[in-house]
């Protein structure tokens, strides 16, 4: 049996055993069980790179399928509390240290975006963080536009935040990942 929504598997009749099997078997020579060790190599560097460890940069990688082009964090997972608007020099030091991705950052009130990006010059953008009373869509349309001004898609973002709520910006971006503030900086 062919047609439209057929997946070319195993079909029910008569041996359908042995064909499932078959098809199996075929599927796993597809797809080899190991990564060559020069990418393993490749990854384990860009891992370093962004600040993280390689297993947790393999899961966002293998989730996404894309490699990570920035980082979003909230403004409370840089510490950034208050009307100060600088971040802790931990905070500063850990990201100067990424290479090669975007550090972008949703700024809570009662900071504002320009003052943030004044007294951390380590980071490429900022913008004003969904509030908490958003709806869902105002909260994705705010995220989404935020990473798509920065010439990126979700899936090459990983998402840093340090309070409940900011949990559902990954959703709500289409992001690669979604990583704790201590996850993230608690490593080093």
């Amino acid at each position: 049996m062919s047609g439209i929504g057929h997946n070319n598997g195993p079909s029910m009749e008569p041996g359908q055993r042995l064909r499932a099997y078959q098809w199996r078997q075929a599927q796993k020579a597809l797809m080899p069980n190991t990564i060559p060790l020069m990418i393993v190599r490749m990854r384990m560097k860009r891992a370093t790179e962004l600040g993280m460890d390689y297993k947790t940069y393999a899961k966002v990688r293998q989730a996404s399928g894309q490699d990570i082009l920035g980082l979003l964090f909230s403004s409370n997972a840089l510490e950034i509390i208050g009307n100060g608007a600088k971040m802790p020099d931990a905070r500063d030091l850990a990201l100067k240290a990424v290479k090669r991705a975007r550090k972008l950052t949703l700024v809570h009130r009662p900071n504002t975006p320009g003052a943030v990006l004044r007294e951390n010059e380590v980071l490429d953008a900022a913008e004003a963080a969904p509030r908490f009373t958003d709806s869902w869509s105002q909260m994705r349309d705010r995220v989404s536009g935020f990473i798509r001004s920065q010439s990126l898609t979700g899936n090459q973002i990983l998402v840093i935040g340090d309070a409940p709520l900011e949990s559902d910006w990954m959703v709500a971006g289409r992001a690669g990942g979604y990583l704790s503030a201590q996850d993230y900086f608690g490593a080093r």
